[in-house]
């Protein structure tokens, strides 16, 4: 395995800090793109669905002020990191195995992983597969495992989740996604306060419109409906913290929480009222504020 940095720094995204760029051979034929900034502990940010490393552009620069390396990478199928051919390359644990790779290619032993969305669920695969790398847990509206399991034999989740099933039709999806200038991946962010601008939104079009990368996204739904889960649920020992947007339109807030059993070093679950399913873009500053404290203390404040 290993790392090649690029040596100029990006400014093109008004992020705040300098970025670097590197990629990362973490699997045979697998390489993750991933842009880094700082010095210090490293923390790993894990984006979800539709997004890209461009999903945390409101954590970076406030974690790089706090003393610590962020790296945020494009998961597999994402943007500029590889795009294996079949679903049955992105179940859960392999996009997981892809991180503690990286982890390991940065030069590091361990990591706190921040996951959001799909994120949050390779976070969750990665701290039950791969403990030893997992120094802390953050995990932002995505369910644990069996929470979600149990979660889908509600009706009402079941509706949430519709284009779980719609993603398991072939072509149709990535076509339907690419007409009107993406205008049906951009409507998973209708939610968000305030709104995504225009120039972020060709961002997230330019990561779209990368080959192979609409059917990427799209084969983690493919993958996780047809294959169901294979992954036993492992107990999770790091310290974790949820962090959950209370107004999400796609994962109810029953899933919030974890079973107590199932992680028992839960610091706490921190509820946001008026976030939807963006609550790091909604919710930035106060999600800053509980990612550094929980960094610095391995606790937070709920008080604020």
């Amino acid at each position: 395995m290993n790392t090649t940095p690029t040596t100029t720094a990006r400014s093109a995204f008004g992020i705040g800090v300098g970025l670097r760029d590197g990629f990362a051979e973490v699997a045979d034929g697998v390489t993750l793109h991933y842009v880094e900034a700082g010095t210090g502990p490293l923390v790993l940010l894990l984006h979800g669905f539709p997004e890209f490393w461009y999903g945390w552009r409101d954590q970076i620069a406030p974690l790089v002020q706090a003393g610590y390396r962020v790296v945020a990478p494009d998961l597999r199928g994402y943007n500029l990191s590889s795009k294996p051919a079949e679903f049955e390359d992105y179940t859960a644990d392999k996009p997981a195995a892809d991180i503690a790779a990286l982890i390991r290619a940065l030069g590091s032993e361990t990591a706190t992983v921040v996951g959001h969305d799909w994120g949050g669920s390779i976070a969750w695969t990665l701290a039950m597969n791969s403990p030893e790398v997992v120094e802390r847990l953050v995990i932002l509206n995505a369910a644990h495992p069996r929470k979600l399991n149990e979660g889908l034999k509600s009706p009402r989740q079941l509706e949430r989740s519709w284009y779980f099933f719609y993603f398991q039709l072939m072509g149709t999806p990535e076509r339907h996604a690419a007409k009107d200038d993406w205008k049906f991946f951009a409507r998973f962010f209708r939610d968000a306060q305030p709104a995504y601008t225009e120039d972020e939104l060709d961002l997230y079009r330019e990561a779209w419109s990368q080959e192979g990368a609409a059917t990427g996204m799209i084969d983690y739904y493919r993958a996780a409906v047809r294959l169901g889960s294979k992954q036993k649920v492992l107990t999770v020992t790091a310290p974790t913290l949820v962090i959950w947007g209370q107004q999400d339109r796609f994962l109810g807030a029953g899933l919030a929480e974890p079973h107590a059993e199932d992680v028992p070093n839960l610091v706490a679950v921190e509820r946001l009222e008026g976030a939807s399913h963006w609550v790091h873009h909604d919710e930035a500053e106060r999600v800053n504020e509980l990612l550094i404290e929980f960094l610095a203390t391995g606790s937070v404040d709920s008080t604020r």
